[in-house]
């Protein structure tokens, strides 16, 4: 394939752009939640029941993910960039200026919408700029701001609502916004396919209405925000919406999604499994920085400073998670370290407010660990057999998937804070501190769950390769 031509200081810039993107949109995922308490305070809501703050961006995430390419190849790669950073910015400054939940529920897609495009057209300039000799060592560096968002996320969100407000967690992507514009219109390559592809707009409706309608039915009967007879109807017909996508992608000569993706077996296994398995790995980042400050009493700052272990401990566990793949493989790997990811979910139910911090901290680097290694295993399973077309869509269905579940998972923790009365209950009582208990507990053994799905791989049915796969927490 020809690569564009473009000058070698904007060659050299690239990776640097892409990896400030990235930067951005991990960051964002990880200071938020610090702040909900004190958003929470501030709209005059329960602390539980802030998660379509989270829910709202993730879910927004995941639909723009299968036609970021698609637009990218249209309108061109540097048109589609900068709008993502506008809107990104955008939605910030609207978070910033919400008055009401529903309000700062709003701008939150908005600034989903943003974030869903920039790190796959960030990647996919990369691709195309970037021979296959050097790609590894690009995406490599480019990943690296994915590891020291999450670090650094936490505590500042808590130091920001401490010394100034929640506002500031939004609005400090405003100057990083606009230098990003500035970039972008210099360093960023217009890149187009001359004829892009026809897009597979019904199959995209129906995968889309199916992921909307069943993630509001569940959020529904979770938080009781609506009534059974409308949830349930919202259910069954997101899951006839998936039905309908199913023969769709049957018949269609060029779907969103090919069911050819489904005969491999690492594929199958490892979408299913990262499906379950992320459920608590997705609710502990919504669920631990309410535990330390409605239920143990931490400040905002303390709490942010309490969760650094578990990204230290993700990072070391870069460091060893491939050859321990490779000596025990993946099934032994998969099937011992889901059963062992859910009981370290479940043992948080073991902390209360006699716990020391060291402790504590300890105990989070620990679960750091356990997670990382899961994502590697899970993610390098899931995408080590495809190759060509099928890499490309293979890549951007996990990563909706990946989204979805994250959702699903702040969704399951919300409900279940709600069924076990948390939102009723004194902030700091000994009645609240137990219903982050039992919610661990619950949260952790839905997560042991998918160890079955796992147990399912054959010692045939393991990659043969562990490809470069950036875990997109």
């Amino acid at each position: 394939m020809d690569r564009p031509l473009i000058d070698d200081r904007s060659r050299r810039l690239l990776p640097w752009l892409v990896a400030v993107a990235f930067f951005m949109q991990t960051l964002d995922g990880t200071i938020v939640n610090t702040a909900l308490p004190g958003m929470a305070l501030d709209l005059h809501e329960s602390p539980l029941r802030m998660q379509l703050v989270v829910i709202a961006y993730m879910l927004t995430v995941a639909l723009l993910i299968p036609v970021s390419g698609w637009l990218a190849d249209r309108f061109g790669t540097r048109r589609i960039f900068i709008g993502a950073i506008v809107l990104f910015s955008g939605g910030s400054a609207a978070c910033a200026l919400s008055t009401s939940l529903a309000q700062l529920v709003a701008a939150r897609a908005l600034q989903g919408l943003g974030g869903a495009l920039l790190l796959p057209v960030g990647r996919l300039a990369i691709l195309r700029v970037f021979p296959k000799e050097e790609l590894l060592r690009t995406l490599a560096f480019v990943t690296i701001p994915g590891l020291i968002g999450p670090l650094i996320g936490p505590s500042l969100g808590g130091w920001l609502v401490e010394v100034a407000s929640w506002h500031w967690v939004f609005l400090i992507n405003l100057p990083v916004g606009l230098l990003g514009v500035l970039a972008a219109r210099r360093h960023m390559p217009e890149l187009r396919v001359g004829a892009a592809g026809r897009f597979d707009l019904w199959g995209y409706v129906l995968f889309s209405a199916s992921i909307v309608m069943v993630s509001v039915a569940l959020q529904g009967l979770g938080d009781r925000a609506l009534g059974f007879a409308s949830s349930m109807l919202l259910l069954f017909a997101g899951l006839a919406a998936f039905g309908g996508y199913w023969l769709h992608a049957a018949l269609s000569a060029q779907p969103l999604f090919s069911l050819r993706l489904f005969s491999i077996p690492s594929f199958a296994v490892g979408l299913l499994g990262n499906l379950f398995a992320r459920l608590g790995s997705g609710a502990l980042p919504f669920l631990m920085p309410l535990f330390l400050q409605v239920g143990l009493g931490y400040s905002p700052a303390a709490a942010g400073m309490s969760l650094i272990p578990t990204a230290l401990g993700a990072m070391l566990s870069k460091t060893f998670a491939a050859p321990l793949i490779r000596h025990l493989g993946y099934r032994t790997t998969l099937v011992g370290n889901t059963v062992l990811l859910g009981l370290m979910i479940a043992s948080f139910a073991l902390v209360d407010r006699d716990t020391g911090r060291v402790p504590l901290m300890l105990h989070l680097a620990a679960f750091g660990i356990v997670n990382s290694l899961q994502f590697t295993a899970m993610n390098t399973l899931t995408l080590g057999d495809l190759e060509g077309v099928d890499a490309s869509a293979g890549n951007s269905l996990l990563s909706v998937v990946m989204q979805v579940s994250m959702s699903m998972g702040v969704a399951a923790a919300a409900a279940l804070l709600i069924a076990f009365g948390g939102h009723t209950q004194a902030q700091g009582s000994t009645a609240v501190v137990e219903t982050f208990q039992a919610t661990f507990v619950c949260i952790g053994l839905l997560s042991v769950f998918a160890a079955f799905i796992f147990g399912q791989l054959q010692p045939r049915d393991a990659p043969q390769r562990i490809p470069h796969v950036p875990d997109e927490h």
